[in-house]
């Protein structure tokens, strides 16, 4: 499994990614979930990757192909006019693939399904970010879903979704992400350290910062630990309970 976020602020889009791979307990990698390209002063574009590990590598191998041969028989993703035009491009390449390796029926083909998250700015246009799903289509996020999850989702969204501020910094948007990821983490061993990410400043066009995480990094330690004790004081200071026939 995975996690990956994207997350749209008003300052530019923040991207975070765990890397960790399984084929079973006793089968567990590290493979990078997060791929970014970029033209200075033109366009840049970030891509994470949640669902089966070849599926995901041919569509970044190919995306990266494209760039490398562009003008010649494909359209490239440093060359398309529009996000959404990049967008529609990654849908397309990720239900070839799919279609490619799937032997019959919907059964092989859910086997082979991946789940991206599209992100960036060209020239000319505001930072856009997009949710593209295995069978091809893909939505866009907006003030009522300004940030998308992918992989195991449930564990990590409550506090984005009680925590998120559109005005907030990148900085603060980092520590709110290393919270959700560390929830997550700790309820399900198939999402892990090292973590990615990503920034992409607004009108920048190019990339901001980027950083990996370990496991024993200092700040995030210090974040899961300062988390944890103050999810108990908040428990602690709450109304003691008692039974209605106290009441």
């Amino acid at each position: 499994m995975t996690y990956c976020v994207g997350m749209m602020l008003e300052r530019g889009l923040v991207f975070m990614s765990d890397t960790r791979t399984n084929a079973g307990v006793d089968n567990i990698s590290t493979f990078r979930k997060m791929v970014s390209w970029e033209e200075p002063g033109e366009r840049v574009l970030t891509l994470l990757s949640a669902g089966n590990l070849a599926t995901t590598q041919a569509v970044v191998s190919l995306l990266d192909e494209r760039t490398k041969a562009a003008g010649e028989r494909e359209p490239s993703i440093l060359a398309v006019p529009s996000m959404f035009q990049a967008a529609r491009m990654v849908a397309e390449i990720l239900r070839e693939v799919i279609d490619r390796h799937a032997d019959v029926g919907h059964r092989a083909d859910s086997s082979f399904n991946a789940t991206l998250i599209l992100g960036g700015q060209i020239k000319g246009s505001e930072p856009r970010l997009f949710l593209i799903y295995p069978e091809g289509n893909f939505i866009e996020s907006g003030v009522d879903t300004p940030f998308f999850q992918i992989g195991e989702t449930k564990y990590g969204r409550p506090i984005l979704v009680r925590a998120y501020d559109a005005a907030m910094s990148f900085e603060d948007a980092i520590k709110l992400l290393l919270v959700s990821f560390d929830s997550t983490v700790k309820a399900n061993l198939s999402v892990g350290a090292p973590f990615d990410i990503q920034v992409i400043e607004t009108d920048a066009l190019r990339l901001g910062h980027g950083q990996r995480i370990e496991a024993d990094d200092p700040y995030y330690q210090a974040v899961s630990q300062g988390w944890g004790e103050a999810l108990k004081q908040a428990l602690d200071s709450l109304p003691a309970f008692s039974w209605s026939s106290d009441r």
